[in-house]
């Protein structure tokens, strides 16, 4: 195997990890966000608006930590900084 086919394979592989694993953690995540909301909504019907403007900034600060994974899986795939290394390696 070639190292071009290396880095093919491992940026792919590293894409897939990054996005299983980084979304595994903001959907629990969310999930016990939104629950202990409408627990908290339940207990005290008169905050809701209070209740519901903290879940959605929250919910907007744990959505970002899966964007950051996507972004990263995107640069590994599409704009690898190890390509250059190896296009110059097999090049010269």
């Amino acid at each position: 195997m070639d190292s071009a086919t290396f880095i093919a394979m491992a940026s792919i592989i590293a894409a897939g990890l990054c996005m299983g694993i980084g979304s595994l953690g903001p959907g629990l995540g969310q999930g016990r966000a939104v629950q202990s909301a409408l627990s908290s909504m339940a207990q005290q019907p008169d905050e809701r608006n209070s209740i519901t403007r903290t879940l959605f900034v929250g919910l907007a600060m744990i959505e970002s930590l899966a964007i950051y994974c996507f972004v990263i899986s995107m640069i590994l795939i599409f704009a690898n900084p190890f390509w250059n290394y190896v296009i110059k390696k097999i090049g010269g």
